[in-house]
């Protein structure tokens, strides 16, 4: 209750502050003060009897008792009221025993009281401790001079108390801390639930397997490839009754021998047209698939083992479609499993034009999308996908990035030179910032892990947006710009950094884990690598050949990866100057500039703006876009190249930036394209 309590304390100051009731906060914050329960922070009140009975204060230890008894007690029922004259009894004893080292206050103790204490029964014999020379040898009294007596009596004290407040009645306003924890405690429930009822499928699914058709396939076909998503195989009335075609089951992958080459993944026949339209995700086979996926969830939920064979969905012969297997390759003649299943891919549809930042917050629970209109859409997926905010703004936003502490804030950066902090539990915007006037677009922003501070690219105007159109004249130079450190409690600006030869527009910056290190890619090809504890610059290096549009920190550190207009994935090593570890070559579909042909010869042309990559959560694995959707890759050294592991498809559009959060127990990959659709695909990581 204590905590709940400081927490409305502070939402009600933002509120008046809000709302311009200065007056108001002066009174309760003068009140807060002056309060006498101390917030419902039962350790104060213990230290407050303590200090009265320290101090020879009675008229106040009473008056302080008086105002609990009447504030507290006199609530209670009457079967209560023994136990309270019991602890105020063991008070007023605990403040003699403190007063035998000054024998005036006791004497003024036993005057003052009494009129009130000769006639309880429990006092008579108090009476004459003044007059005892040593009444902590005293057998009689005794046992309250003892560090046992005193800590039992404080103990039932702050027990009491706390019970107390804990089946107090309590205000509306209050009930709200124990609303989150509950609705917090029953996602994180139906994530686990969510998990479990696949395991428990696929085992069902397996056993059903193994008795039906195990004892007619060759040896060794017994297992085959994996469900390797909640939308596959799941067509209901339509089943191969072709025994030599391996049935799915969910944990085990291996393709006929016959069908494969070692060390390279089979590619499988061409599709159905049945299974060609599951691929082109169709919104009537959709439906079709998700209306038979959840009936089969049904029919295992109630333990119906014994139903007709019939009716179970089984893996077309001519089942290809990538997005939707996980398969099993030949390493040096050893079978190696693919490192993750795709439990199921969603799509966010509230957006009307094309993505250029999407992002998941810290918690893992909620994301931020902005399109080329400058509409952002705040929303959650778990347990179910729901649109939390939508922000509108009148300037041109260009950028936005989560807030590390607290998450529910969101940093917007516009195209006329400001930055605005957002509130999207309130969903009101908190304070804006005017960056620069000379630089007016905002194309980056870092907040510090620390939540203390953060790091704005500004830019000067350029000819070309994040999105033109067919004809439009391409600008080569770099433009000017400028990095700056704001501070975000005084919301003033910190410093600004020394950009190395000359100011250049920075497109991407990135922290590392505790806000040490800041590392930076610029229109001219840099990467630069900041200090933050000395705020200079302690690297930069020539990467790439043109712009550098996305970077980030490897799992460890110690190394940086960038993607550039030139097309190359580059890992650099941070403790060589920039000594270039590992690099791969991408396509165009992965890097950008990012094309959308339409009809009379319509072509719509995006600049990288967003995350172009993303790495799982030990960084072995990284997320690249596609032309329709994204693709997983395992990374290797530069020899071996990027091992393709997952492609997660699903776009009718180029993917134009991604992200991938591993908060929770299943990775989240999205996917944001050009025709404003997000995909959330859930990925369940196969651990060796």
């Amino acid at each position: 209750m204590a905590s709940a309590v400081e927490r409305t304390d502070d939402l009600v100051r933002e509120y008046l502050i809000y709302r311009g009731f200065t007056s108001t906060l002066k009174h309760l914050d003068s009140e807060i003060k002056a309060d006498k329960e101390k917030g419902f922070r039962v350790d104060k009140i213990i230290d407050q009897l303590q200090h009265l009975i320290q101090s020879y204060d009675l008229t106040g230890l009473k008056e302080y008792w008086t105002y609990l008894d009447r504030r507290l007690f006199s609530r209670l029922e009457d079967v209560y009221r023994p136990t309270v004259n019991k602890l105020r009894t063991s008070l007023y004893r605990f403040y003699i025993i403190h007063t035998v080292q000054n024998p005036e206050k006791t004497q003024e103790f036993f005057l003052k009281q009494v009129l009130e204490l000769q006639a309880q029964p429990e006092w008579r014999d108090w009476f004459a401790l003044p007059f005892i020379p040593a009444p902590e040898q005293n057998p009689s009294f005794s046992p309250y001079f003892s560090r046992q007596w005193a800590d039992t009596f404080l103990v039932s004290l702050h027990n009491f108390l706390s019970v107390l407040f804990q089946s107090s009645p309590q205000p509306v306003l209050l009930s709200f801390d124990s609303e989150v924890q509950r609705i917090t405690s029953v996602q994180e429930e139906s994530e686990q639930l969510r998990q479990q009822l696949f395991a428990l499928h696929g085992e069902s699914r397996l056993k059903k397997d193994e008795e039906m058709v195990h004892h007619k396939l060759p040896p060794y076909v017994q297992h085959m490839d994996r469900l390797g998503d909640t939308e596959l195989d799941l067509v209901s009335s339509q089943r191969n009754v072709n025994m030599t075609t391996p049935s799915r089951n969910f944990f085990s992958t291996f393709l006929p021998q016959g069908r494969r080459t070692p060390g390279k993944m089979a590619p499988g026949p061409q599709s159905s047209p049945t299974q060609a339209s599951l691929g082109r995700k169709d919104p009537a086979a959709t439906a079709q698939v998700h209306q038979s996926y959840f009936n089969i969830i049904q029919i295992f939920s109630e333990k119906k083992n014994d139903s007709d064979p019939d009716t179970q969905t089984e893996a077309l012969p001519d089942q290809t479609d990538s997005t939707n297997q996980t398969r099993v390759c030949d390493v040096g003649g050893a079978s190696v499993e693919q490192p993750f299943i795709k439990l199921s891919q969603e799509e966010y549809i509230e957006h009307h034009s094309s993505i250029m930042h999407c992002r998941v917050d810290c918690s893992g629970r909620r994301v931020a999308s902005l399109d080329v209109d400058g509409v952002v859409k705040v929303w959650a997926f778990n347990p179910i996908m729901q649109t939390k905010a939508t922000i509108m703004s009148k300037s041109p936003l260009l950028s936005l990035e989560w807030a590390a502490k607290p998450n529910r804030l969101l940093l917007l950066g516009s195209g006329v030179g400001t930055v605005k902090l957002y509130d999207t539990d309130a969903k009101k915007s908190l304070y804006e910032m005017t960056i620069d006037d000379i630089h007016p677009r905002i194309l980056s922003l870092a907040c510090s892990p620390s939540g203390t501070s953060f790091v704005c690219s500004a830019a000067a105007p350029a000819a070309q947006s994040g999105v033109v159109m067919e004809g439009e004249a391409q600008v080569s130079a770099p433009v000017s710009g400028q990095l700056l450190l704001w501070d975000t409690k005084t919301v003033k600006q910190q410093l600004q950094f020394a950009l190395e030869p000359g100011p250049v527009a920075i497109n991407c910056t990135a922290f590392n884990h505790n806000g040490n290190l800041l590392v930076t890619g610029a229109a001219d090809g840099m990467i630069r690598l900041f200090d933050m504890q000395r705020y200079e610059s302690a690297l930069s290096w020539k990467a790439h050949d043109g712009e550098v549009y996305s970077v980030e920190f490897s799992y460890d550190e110690n190394t940086v990866f960038s993607i550039g207009e030139d097309g190359k994935f580059v890992q650099w090593n941070i403790h060589r100057c920039g000594v270039k570890q590992s690099e791969y070559s991408l396509s165009q579909d992965a890097v950008g500039p990012f094309v959308l042909s339409g009809y009379s010869g319509y072509k719509q042309v995006q600049v990288p703006r967003g995350r172009l990559f993303a790495f799982d959560s030990e960084g072995q694995h990284v997320l690249t876009c596609s032309s329709n959707g994204g693709n997983i890759y395992r990374l290797n050294k530069a020899d071996a190249g990027l091992e393709s592991v997952l492609s997660l498809g699903g776009h009718k559009a180029p993917v134009v930036t991604v992200d991938w959060c591993s908060a929770m127990d299943c990775g989240t990959c999205l996917t944001a394209s050009m025709d404003g659709k997000i995909k959330l695909s859930t990925l369940l990581a196969q651990k060796p």
